[in-house]
């Protein structure tokens, strides 16, 4: 594996899982949330990461597979790995209570409605830790590939990790009583992406293959699937802008058809 894509890798990374200071920001500063703009923008990035599952990491994944171990046991180990991304993430939904799930994406406006909030900030920094290290991972592992599909995927993470931070620093906030003890434990929540990929680059790095490649494509492919259908579309539909949500997602989906069509 080349040395200078890894480190692109981990930038990209470091960028997509720090994206959470912006959210912190807009809580801490904004007086109304736009719920227009964070709609679109949770359908965008959910257009992004289904469609580059669906039409260029699942279908790379299976080619790798097949390759290794032929059509049948390939496609197996294809479908296997898919929803094992699944379970993965969905497992870490439901070990984390919901009053404390990052994904329970807040507004702004909620920082008035958080003072009866009990948990600590150190309590939620955790949380969010959890939840933001497999995509970590994945981001990392995805980031591997081509650019084409690294940036996007990147700016897709990114995207949905300001909200992440919006909701982080809710709760901090009132915690605490300090926007700047918010503000940096929303920041600091996202270093648990770019830990994410320090230990893929440890633990997977030594028995990266093709095939192995294949499975982590797959993987990450049914955790940004998850992390769209289970997370970002419910989020959008929470403000009442269905048709803003979808027509984010359309939008998604057709940067990211362009911007692979132009690396064919």
């Amino acid at each position: 594996m080349d040395e200078q894509n890894i480190l692109l890798a981990f930038i990209l990374t470091a960028i997509a899982g720090l994206s959470t200071g912006i959210g912190s920001l807009i809580a801490l500063i904004a007086k109304h949330t736009n719920t227009k703009f964070l709609c679109a923008s949770l359908g965008f990035s959910a257009g992004i990461m289904i469609y580059v599952s669906f039409m260029e990491m699942m279908p790379q994944g299976k080619l790798e597979l097949v390759s290794a171990y032929g059509d049948k046991l390939g496609t197996l180990y294809l479908i296997l790995a898919f929803f094992a991304g699944i379970a993965i993430i969905n497992l870490i939904d439901f070990a984390i209570p919901k009053s404390l799930n990052p994904h329970e994406i807040q507004g702004v406006e909620d920082m008035g409605k958080k003072k009866a909030l009990k948990r600590t900030g150190i309590v939620v920094a955790m949380s969010i830790a959890i939840h933001n290290f497999p995509e970590g991972i994945a981001t990392f592992t995805s980031a591997l590939g081509s650019l084409d599909v690294a940036i996007p995927i990147t700016v897709a993470i990114a995207i949905h990790n300001i909200p992440e931070g919006i909701a982080v620093a809710v709760p901090i906030y009132h915690a605490t009583g300090s926007r700047k003890k918010a503000f940096w434990y929303s920041f600091a929540s996202g270093l648990a992406e770019p830990f994410g990929a320090l230990i893929a680059y440890f633990f997977l790095m030594q028995f990266w293959s093709s095939a192995m490649n294949g499975v982590i494509l797959a993987a990450v492919s049914g955790i940004m699937v998850f992390i769209s259908l289970d997370e970002l579309l419910p989020s959008a539909e929470k403000y009442g802008k269905h048709h803003i949500s979808i027509m984010g997602l359309v939008a998604g989906m057709l940067v990211m058809a362009f911007s692979l069509y132009l690396f064919v």
